[in-house]
């Protein structure tokens, strides 16, 4: 039976009951998949459709398989020496041996989830990084570059001595599965590195399913890194413990899910949401969860199939994004989604009128929440049953302290209630004094010892509910993807042209943030915009970091020791970007200012000459996280 979180005072009562140390759970990632495996045996674990057709093949595991396909997975890992303290790596796309690759490789030793959207340069930097033993990924395959983005990579990552490659032919059905063969692309850098190739599933069918060949042994330990950009050469790496990933399940099981509920995760298998919250919470619950489509929210017809796949399925519970659940609502509800419960929204902040008009068009309340990478993730959400307020990210989740902090001369201050500082966490999912690998990027991490300074700003109101204004830092978060600002800045610079360049996050409606930059020539220098776009699209090697606007100024806004002062940036973006979409709505109001409000972070300026589209322009700005309002007359 789930535990009431519908308020404050009922998580303090959940506290009360007993310390979190005293609270039985499972030690190891393998004790707690086997007892879910032993409970709820012949029920549904993981289905998995490569298409998004609402009648095209599925591909449905029970627990007592997952557990025997995890248990060979492991198995063959220690048996190519993978040890405890060794890494193997995934650069895959969603399918049931990803599943198997994340939960074998913890068991085994570390698993080290990467983004399969990175280019080679970046996914070799983290290879690299981790010291992985072993890479498990795609066999070339067509409509995807996977294979030959690892096969170069691996050129560059000395330590990788074995290479098993998955092939989805399997989970196609004909004409399709005869065409595959015939036009499967070559990768001939798989041929060239030092790594020993090997195929991921013929070799799994080698070892035992029934049990572990070596000894689980009964403490905890680090069990997986998770990378938190990766668009520089030099990636942050989070180390994430077993007793993390347990608290995790934890909540989601005793707070939301039990066996009999069907869960739609669209969600990349390389992210926290997905791996830490999602399938840790499956886990300990004994739920089903659906990953339709290798790519997830990104494969092609899944917005379109989303709401009949729910139907299929019979869904209580939906995972998203708003940039997700934004394109869900450019789509009719065109099926019986009577099971669907609830919807959860995470990665990055929803706009309010997003939230109002999903569950306006749906009927299916949403609940937002926070949290991060560095703390094996959840921290918060919105009270389950109990009161939302839109725009917060709800109350911390049992025996989760977060403490909003000012750096004083006299050291960390607590601020008071909504005033606002640094957010910073301390949680069973906090590994105090090694969040990161690199033992020098978790100086100056931590106040109090414990606290894991996050560099989000906030505040906690009256009732304990979290509110987030703004970033410390200063990675541009598209769509939940990190992007941090340094790839686009190095890039520019490197421009004969170009004497300083500042890239910030701009507002946008579907994506949160799009990246935009602002560059000050070198005395004399002469480039157009668009040459120097050109030059971008040339030079920046993700995808997803180039800028979508750049500008040439006659001097970039200084702090008074010379570095650029990016809020006045940011003003500047907000101030274009909504004064666009008002003239193209043919709307007459206009921002003509924005502030730093110390509780709402920035916030634009309405001419109050336009009160007369009120309306209009509540839903147009609406769709933006950054808040406005009237201007005083």
């Amino acid at each position: 039976m789930n535990l009431d979180f519908s308020g404050s005072k009922q998580r303090d009562a959940i506290e009360a009951e007993m310390p979190w140390d005293e609270r039985s759970l499972s030690v190891t990632i393998y004790e707690r998949l086997a007892k879910t495996a032993h409970e709820f045996s012949e029920r549904p674990a993981f289905s998995y459709q490569i298409t998004s057709g609402v009648k095209d093949k599925s591909v449905t595991l029970n627990w007592a398989d997952t557990l025997m396909q995890v248990t060979r997975a492991a198995n063959m890992f220690r048996a190519h020496g993978i040890s405890e303290n060794d890494v193997v790596a995934y650069v895959l796309p969603n399918c049931h041996e990803t599943v198997f690759t994340l939960l074998g490789g913890m068991i085994s030793g570390i698993v080290n989830p990467i983004n399969p959207l990175l280019e080679a340069k970046q996914i070799a930097g983290i290879l690299r990084e981790t010291g992985a033993k072993a890479v498990v990924t795609l066999r070339a395959f067509p409509k995807s570059d996977i294979a030959q983005k690892v096969a170069e990579a691996v050129k560059e990552a000395p330590d990788v001595q074995n290479v098993f490659e998955i092939d989805l032919l399997p989970y196609l059905t004909p004409p399709k599965s005869w065409i595959v063969p015939l036009i499967r692309p070559k990768n001939p850098a798989s041929q060239s590195h030092h790594a020993v190739v090997k195929n991921f599933n013929q070799e799994l069918a080698k070892h035992p399913g029934d049990a572990l060949t070596f000894e689980d042994i009964q403490k905890d330990r680090v069990t997986a890194y998770f990378h938190t950009g990766g668009t520089t050469g030099t990636p942050k790496v989070a180390q994430h413990r077993a007793s993390g990933m347990m608290y995790n399940g934890w909540l989601g099981a005793n707070l939301l899910f039990d066996e009999h509920d069907n869960v739609m995760c669209p969600l990349p298998m390389f992210h926290v949401f997905a791996c830490q919250v999602i399938m840790m919470s499956q886990l300990a619950s004994g739920a089903h969860g659906v990953y339709p489509t290798p790519a997830g929210y990104r494969g092609e017809g899944v917005f379109d199939n989303f709401w009949k796949l729910c139907e299929r399925y019979k869904i209580s519970f939906v995972i998203g994004v708003p940039t997700a659940f934004s394109a869900l609502m450019q789509r009719p509800v065109d099926a019986d989604i009577s099971s669907v419960k609830m919807a959860f929204s995470g990665s990055s902040p929803l706009p309010v009128e997003l939230y109002k008009k999903f569950e306006q068009t749906s009927g299916v309340e949403i609940v937002e929440g926070y949290g991060l990478t560095e703390a094996t993730c959840l921290v918060s959400c919105n009270p389950i049953g109990g009161e939302k307020k839109i725009g917060s990210v709800g109350i911390m989740f049992p025996y989760t302290d977060v403490k909003i902090l000012l750096d004083t001369a006299e050291g960390p201050k607590e601020c008071g209630m909504d005033e606002v500082g640094e957010i910073c966490i301390n949680s069973p999912g906090v590994y105090e004094g090694a969040t990161y690998t690199e033992e020098e990027k978790n100086k100056d991490l931590y106040h109090f010892d414990c606290y894991l300074r996050t560099g989000d700003l906030g505040r906690i109101d009256p009732d304990g509910y979290l509110w987030i204004t703004g970033r410390a830092k200063d990675l541009i978060i598209r769509g939940g993807h990190n992007i941090d600002p340094a790839a686009i800045e190095e890039v520019l610079a490197g421009h004969e042209a170009v004497a300083m360049a500042g890239a910030i996050g701009q507002p946008c409606a579907h994506s949160g943030e799009l990246p935009c930059a602002y560059v000050e020539l070198v005395k004399d220098a002469e480039v157009s915009e668009e040459e120097l776009m050109q030059y971008a699209r040339d030079h920046i090697s993700e995808r997803a970091a180039i800028p979508k606007y750049l500008e040439i100024m006659t001097e970039l806004p200084k702090t008074a020791v010379g570095k650029i002062f990016k809020p006045d940036l940011r003003k500047s973006a907000i101030m274009r970007v909504y004064n666009r979409e008002l003239e193209q709505a043919g709307l007459n109001g206009r921002v003509f200012g924005v502030v730093d409000d110390k509780r709402r972070g920035l916030v634009a300026q309405i001419d109050p000459s336009a009160k007369d589209e009120e309306e209009n322009i509540r839903i147009l700005l609406g769709k933006h996280t950054r808040p406005w309002e009237w201007a005083e007359e």
